[in-house]
C-alpha cells in the first residue's frame, strides 16, 4: 500500500519491549438472561391486542447496532402484529447512518440480519421526512415520511446509557423515535444545538411525535454484562421519554459491562466499529467522552489507547476514531472518509473531537510501543497494559504482570491461559493458546 503523506512514518519504530500478557476473565455474578427473547417480546405485546385494527399498516423500527437479539425481537413483533391482523413493515431508524441514503441503510439492516426473508415482511426505507413541529428554540422536528403515512408505529430498541451525555432519557426508545426516525435531516437538526442540550431535545421531540397519535409504544431490550438479552419489556407511548423509560435506563446501567481495572497505562483494542457502539468504542467502557460541554468520566482512567482494526460491519464509518491515540497504518485502508465525516457532521459537537485522526504507526507492534512510550510510565516492568477484543467484550482481557499481580488478589478475576507475547511479526498475536 502507498500511504501517501504517511510514507514518512514507514520504519519509525519506538524502542522498548512490551511485557508478556496473560489471558484473564472477569467472573460475573449470576446474570440472568432471557431464555427466549422471541417469546418474551410476543408476550410483552399483549397489551396492544385490542388496539390493532385489521389491515392496519404498522411500521416496526430497526437499526441500532450491536443488539444481540435484534432479529428475533423484530421477527417476534412482525409475527405478533400479523397474527392480530395487521400489515407490518420494517423501517430503518438510523438517522444519518449508511451514508445518509436509503440504499445504505437497507444494506446496513441486511448486515444486521434484518431482511424481508428473516423478518417475514417488507423492509422499506426513505430519507424523506415531514416536519411535525418545532421545539421552543425553533429546531424543526423531522419524522420519516414512510412512517408518517403508516397507521401505527412500534418502536424496537435497546435501552442503555448513552455514549455522549447523561440525563433521565439517554439511548433507547425516545432516541430511536426522535433521531432514528428523523433520518439525516432530523438527526442533524437535533444535534446542531450541541450535545449538552441533546437529551432534552430528544425528549421534547419524541413527545411531539407521540402527540401525533400514531406511536403504539415500544419494545425495550435490556442487555446484561455479557451483552445478552436480560429482558424485553413493552413501554406504552405515554411512558416513552418519561418515567417508565427512565426506570429501564436505571436498570440497564446496573447491568452494563465494565473494565475490571480503574487505572490503565495502555488499553489495546483489537477492533472498533459502529456495530460495537455508536461512538465506535463505548465511552462508558473506555472512560472517554471528549465532547465539548460534557464532563469527563471519573473512571476508568486510561493514559493511552491503541486501536487496531475497523469492523467490516462499519462500512468504513470510523466515527469515534478520535477516541484512540494510536492506530496501525493498515487501518487507513479501512476508513471511508466521506461516510465517517457525514456521521461526524451530523453529530455536531459529538463529532468534532472524535473525528480526528490518531497518531499512525507502521504496524500493530509499533502502535502499542508508541502508546506505551507516551503513557507516562518510565519502568515498563510496571506497565499496566490490558488488551480487549472490543468494548462489547470488556470481561475477557490479556494483561501484563503488573495487572496480573492485582488480579491474583481478586476473587472476581481468573487466569484463563498462559503468558505469551502481545505481538508477533508486527501483528497482534492470537487470543487462544492453540
Amino acid at each position: 500500500m502507498n500511504w501517501g503523506p504517511f510514507e514518512a512514518i514507514r520504519g519509525l519504530r519506538p524502542t522498548g519491549v512490551i511485557p508478556q500478557v496473560t489471558p484473564i476473565r472477569r467472573l460475573l455474578p449470576d446474570v440472568l438472561g432471557s431464555a427466549d427473547p422471541y417469546a418474551d417480546a410476543q408476550a410483552a405485546l399483549e397489551p396492544l391486542r385490542e388496539r390493532i385494527l385489521p389491515g392496519a399498516r404498522i411500521a416496526v423500527t430497526a437499526g441500532s447496532r450491536g443488539i444481540h437479539d435484534l432479529v428475533p425481537v423484530v421477527k417476534a413483533a412482525v409475527d405478533w402484529l400479523s397474527s392480530v391482523g395487521a400489515a407490518p413493515f420494517v423501517v430503518p431508524a438510523m438517522g444519518s447512518h449508511g451514508g445518509a441514503t436509503a440504499e445504505g441503510q437497507l444494506e446496513m439492516l441486511a448486515l444486521l440480519g434484518i431482511t424481508p426473508e428473516s423478518v417475514g415482511c417488507p423492509v422499506e426505507a426513505t430519507m424523506e421526512t415531514v416536519v411535525v413541529g418545532t421545539l421552543s428554540d425553533g429546531t424543526p422536528v423531522h419524522h420519516d415520511a414512510l412512517v408518517a403515512k403508516a397507521d401505527g408505529v412500534l418502536l424496537v430498541n435497546r435501552v442503555k446509557p448513552h455514549t455522549d451525555f447523561r440525563g433521565p432519557i439517554e439511548s433507547g426508545l425516545a432516541k430511536i423515535l426522535a433521531i432514528g426516525l428523523g433520518n439525516h435531516s432530523g438527526a442533524a437538526s437535533l444535534h446542531a444545538g450541541g450535545i449538552p442540550s441533546l437529551g432534552g431535545a430528544i425528549e421534547a421531540a419524541a413527545r411531539m411525535v407521540i402527540a401525533q397519535g400514531k406511536i403504539l409504544g415500544g419494545l425495550a431490550i435490556l442487555e446484561n454484562a455479557l451483552e445478552r438479552t436480560a429482558a424485553v419489556e413493552f413501554v406504552d407511548a405515554d411512558g416513552i421519554a418519561g418515567p417508565a423509560e427512565n426506570a429501564l435506563l436505571q436498570r440497564a446501567g446496573s447491568l452494563l459491562g465494565r473494565l475490571p481495572f480503574d487505572e490503565l497505562d495502555v488499553l489495546v483494542v483489537d477492533e472498533m466499529g459502529k456495530d460495537k457502539s455508536g461512538a465506535g468504542m463505548d465511552t462508558n467502557v473506555i472512560g472517554r467522552c471528549w465532547v465539548h460541554g460534557i464532563p469527563e468520566f471519573e473512571s476508568p482512567s486510561i493514559a493511552a489507547i491503541s486501536v487496531h482494526s475497523l469492523s467490516a460491519a462499519s462500512h468504513g464509518n470510523a466515527s469515534g476514531l478520535g477516541l484512540a491515540d494510536v492506530i496501525p497504518a493498515r487501518m487507513l485502508e479501512q476508513i471511508d472518509l466521506q461516510v465517517s465525516y457525514v456521521n461526524a457532521l451530523t453529530s455536531g459537537a459529538g463529532g468534532a473531537r472524535r473525528s480526528r485522526l490518531p497518531m499512525v504507526m507502521e504496524d500493530d507492534e509499533a502502535a502499542v510501543l508508541a502508546a506505551a512510550t507516551m503513557c507516562g510510565r518510565r519502568d515498563w516492568s510496571e506497565l499496566r497494559l490490558a488488551r480487549i477484543k472490543d468494548t462489547l467484550s470488556p470481561n475477557e482481557l490479556m494483561v501484563t504482570p503488573a495487572l496480573l499481580t492485582e488480579a491474583g488478589d481478586r476473587f472476581d478475576l481468573e487466569i484463563t491461559g498462559t503468558a505469551r507475547n502481545l505481538t508477533s511479526a508486527g501483528r497482534l498475536g492470537p487470543w487462544s493458546d492453540a
